[in-house]
Order: structure tokens, then sequence, then C-alpha cells
């Protein structure tokens, strides 16, 4: 049996493919380690997915791609998390634009965007990736995301800037305070998932010129600091993966075709493409 994990900060998506059986699929929270310890890795696990868990021994092989799994010693915090319910299992553990990539281009060489509740980008030559000097976190980066999205509602909110009717809804969904918002994101884990789940506000209000606007600034700050970092940018084709890409892919084309932007696959849950092109190699 082979594993399949694509994970977020906000959710994971498993697949398992069992030989003449159906594919079966789970879902988890998030597990990106730069937010989440082994300990805490382990009890999603143990939670979450007691199903999944039930398979530890026949499950021979394991590909986890995630946020944050970006270095050695956060590709040993998921997989040791992951020993202790599959112990037979090969563990490899990767970061999500690999992924990505892998899901999106296959074996070509591409430009491969994320844009969830985080974003970051890769150029993939075929084989391996080449990260920009991107991906800062949501603090820093994270253009274009659910997270930036997230934060322009929510500080047009309390500055007041939000157009009155606008503003009305939006107290009426959230019943928003000062307080919350600075306890949420400051003193509490997970600052970036809270300011990432008001994004879909935008698609309440996404006729207006408010969202319009709001959409079409996150895009474009994307590409110009993202995309067309890399000089050959006009010579491949930019894939997407995610829920924003995807929810928003009609105000992401046109954002795209203004500036030369070269539009390949646009995929919500990069999984299911992620799972065939594992198993294809794993045949080849």
């Amino acid at each position: 049996m082979i594993l399949v994990a694509d994970s977020g900060s906000s959710k994971t998506d498993w697949l398992l493919a069992i030989p003449e059986q159906e594919t079966k699929q789970y879902r988890t929270s998030g597990l990106n380690p730069y937010f989440l310890t082994e300990k805490e890795i382990t009890k999603v696990l143990q939670e979450q997915i007691a199903e999944l868990i039930a398979y530890g021994s026949e499950i021979s092989e394991i590909y986890f791609f995630g946020a944050g799994c970006s270095s050695p010693d956060r590709h040993e915090i998921v997989s040791n998390a992951l020993s202790q319910f599959f112990p037979k299992a090969f563990i490899s553990v990767d970061s999500d634009l690999y992924g990505s990539a892998y899901a999106t281009c296959g074996h070509e060489k591409g430009i491969c965007c994320v844009l969830g509740t985080g974003s970051n980008i890769s150029f993939f030559d075929g084989e391996e990736i080449h990260a920009g000097k991107h991906g800062l976190g949501y603090v820093l980066g994270d253009e274009g995301s659910g997270t930036w999205f997230g934060k322009q509602l929510v500080t047009g909110f309390l500055y007041g800037v939000m157009p009155d009717e606008i503003s009305d809804k939006f107290n009426t969904n959230f019943h928003l305070t000062r307080e919350d918002v600075i306890k949420n994101v400051y003193q509490k884990p997970g600052g970036n998932s809270y300011l990432a789940s008001f994004s879909k506000f935008l698609s309440e209000i996404r006729t207006t010129d408010y969202a319009q606007k709001i959409l079409s600034d996150g895009f474009e700050e994307f590409i110009e600091t993202n995309i067309k970092s890399f000089p050959e940018y006009h010579q491949y084709k930019s894939h997407f993966v995610g829920s924003i890409a995807h929810v928003f892919a009609d105000e992401l084309t046109a954002v795209c075709k203004a500036n030369g932007v070269h539009i390949g696959k646009i995929i919500r849950q990069p999984i299911y493409d992620l799972m065939d092109f594992i198993l294809t190699r794993a045949e080849a």
C-alpha cells in the first residue's frame, strides 16, 4: 500500500492506494512543522485518522509533501511522528512545492505557484525545484494568499475604510473586535489560518468594486514579487495550486494575462494528480 499526503497550514489531504481496491481518501487539519511539534502532529494523527492508522503495518511507502517541510530538521519532525504509526513504511517527507510541481508540471519545466492559506513559488526544471527568495510567511510575505486577503479585510474593517454596506455585512458575519484580532493573531497559535479564514468573505462580496480591487491588488503583488523574480517567466507556463487560485481563477487569469504570464493548470487540490504521478513513477 502507498500513502500520499499533501499538507498545507489549514488541512492535509491523504490518499491511500490499496492494490485492486478503490483509493481511500482522508482529511486532517494542517501539519506544518513550523507551527506544530512532533508531539502535536502525533496527537492530530491519533485523533483524526484512526481508520488510516489501522492499516499501519500494511503500508509500505509514505510520501508526505507539506508546507513548512523545507529543511531536514522539519522533515524529521514529520517523519518521526509518522513512523510511530507506520513502523514498516519507507517515509519520504518533502516540501509542498515538490508536491505541487509533480502534480502540475509532471516531468516538464514550468513555474509552480501555491496560492492557498499562504503563498509560495518555485521553478521546476523537470527534476528538481529551484525556490525563489520567497515563502517568507504571513508576517513578511504570503502575497496573494488567503492570509494576505484576510488581512486586507480585517484591517479595512477595523480602520473603518471598508464601504458601509460591506462593513455591516462583515460585522454581521464575524462580530469582530480589535481585542479578538490581537488575541488570535499575536497571542494564539495559528495566526495565519485565523486571518485566512476571513478570505471566504470575498466570495460573498465578489462582484463589488471593493472585492475586485483587493483581489486584483493581491494577485498583482504576487506576480510582481514572485513570478517576475524569474527573468524568463514568460517562456514557461505558470501553474497554480490552492483554494484561492481555484476559487478566484477568473480574477487571477485576468491579472496574469495583463502581465504576460502564461497560465498552465489551476487546481484546487494537487493530491489526485500527485498520487497519479507517484504511482506512475513507481511503475516505471
